[in-house]
């Protein structure tokens, strides 16, 4: 019986304005090498991730420009999507495996239909026990959240722990994270251990729990009726009209008396919801700082503009475009493994290639056969 083809997985530098990490690591090279595939990196790849060609070579990569390192390729990974016009010469079929923001970049996902591509979108992996350590969404939101308080710990122009010196006591910043998913658990934590007295919310109402865990204070609407706040696959959904009501009244409120506030509320394939007004940013202290981790879907906070420092009644604001590229290695070790996990769970020694099962790879593939099939994307 011949022998299976080895797969050829292709790694290609990221070209999009601010992106720092990569796809792969050494150490995913050697892994993926391992299960009996070739890897092939673009020259430079790494670099931004502090990952040099020689690096990538000793784990066993062959190093190249674009067109040499995709040519004949099975698989395709990136962060960001790559331009269609990369990939001409791949095998008929092959994957695209990364971030590729099927709602924002619809045309770029029809380009791949056209070219014959399968595209694996993995922010569309489901959020179940078995996919954990597949999940890019938790493991870059993760870093995300630490990053938002160091930046907006920077900015602020006074200390985050209570200090008691000779001189007197220093009162200990006060932090109110808005938003209890991954990247608000770790903005909890963080700020935490940097000393700050901590609140939190979120329209999940089981989230109140986690907060308390942290050794944070939950704070929530009571009493509202037409809460919507938890949505399919442990994402948050839309809040009814009462409950959006009722929120900003004890936002407002307890805004007021913050000293940073991180925002991380974030619906799939629609625009982030507006948590902070203008008028409430008013009421906030003189030096106060803002940090909007939704600032690239359009943010949480009125007056946010990604990569600026914005000053409103005093309160600076601020909110990065790609907050995991500025933790550039350690965001692309996670990315890799998350990958890595992703295709060794599939990988058939038999036929020498990953082979995806129906409940997985019907949610993160959006394109097969020259068409778009991702439900999910139809609907939207």
């Amino acid at each position: 019986m011949t022998a299976p083809q080895g797969q050829r997985i292709a790694v290609l530098k990221e070209r999009a304005s601010g992106e720092t990490r990569v796809s792969a690591t050494p150490e995913t090279v050697r892994k993926l090498t391992a299960l009996g595939a070739s890897v092939a990196v673009e020259s430079g790849a790494g670099n931004a991730a502090s990952i040099s060609d020689e690096d990538y070579r000793a784990a066993g990569a062959e190093m190249g420009p674009a067109d040499v390192v995709v040519s004949g390729a099975h698989i395709v990974l990136g962060v960001q999507g790559p331009d269609p016009a990369l990939l001409g010469t791949t095998v008929p079929g092959a994957w695209v495996v990364g971030i590729l923001d099927p709602f924002g970049q619809r045309e770029r996902v029809h380009a791949y239909a056209s070219a014959g591509l399968e595209a694996l979108a993995m922010e569309f992996m489901p959020r179940i026990t078995r996919a954990q350590s597949m999940d890019v969404l938790s493991s870059q939101s993760n870093l995300a959240g630490y990053k938002a308080v160091i930046a907006a710990a920077d900015l602020y122009g006074r200390a985050f722990p209570m200090m008691m010196t000779a001189a007197g006591t220093i009162s200990a910043a006060k932090c109110f994270v808005m938003g209890v998913g991954v990247a608000g658990l770790q903005a909890i934590a963080t700020a935490r251990r940097l000393g700050a007295q901590v609140s939190a919310t979120d329209v999940r109402s089981a989230t109140r729990e986690q907060i308390l865990s942290l050794g944070a204070k939950p704070i929530f609407v009571e009493n509202v009726e037409g809460i919507e706040g938890e949505g399919s696959g442990g994402y948050a959904s839309e809040m009814s009209e009462e409950y959006q009501k009722a929120q900003a009244e004890l936002v407002s409120a307890h805004i007021a008396k913050q000293d940073i506030v991180i925002t991380t509320a974030l619906i799939p394939g629609l625009a982030a919801p507006r948590l902070i007004t203008d008028a409430q940013i008013a009421t906030m202290k003189a030096g106060s700082v803002i940090f909007d981790l939704a600032a690239p879907q359009g943010g949480n906070v009125e007056g946010t503009v990604p990569d600026e420092v914005v000053e409103r009644h005093g309160v600076k604001i601020i909110g990065f475009s790609n907050t995991p590229a500025h933790l550039a290695a350690d965001a692309s070790a996670l990315y890799a493994r998350n990958l890595f996990n992703f295709l060794s769970a599939f990988w058939d020694k038999d036929q020498g290639k990953p082979v995806l099962d129906e409940e997985i790879g019907d949610a993160v593939r959006l394109t097969q056969g020259g068409k778009i099939v991702s439900e999910r994307l139809q609907r939207a």
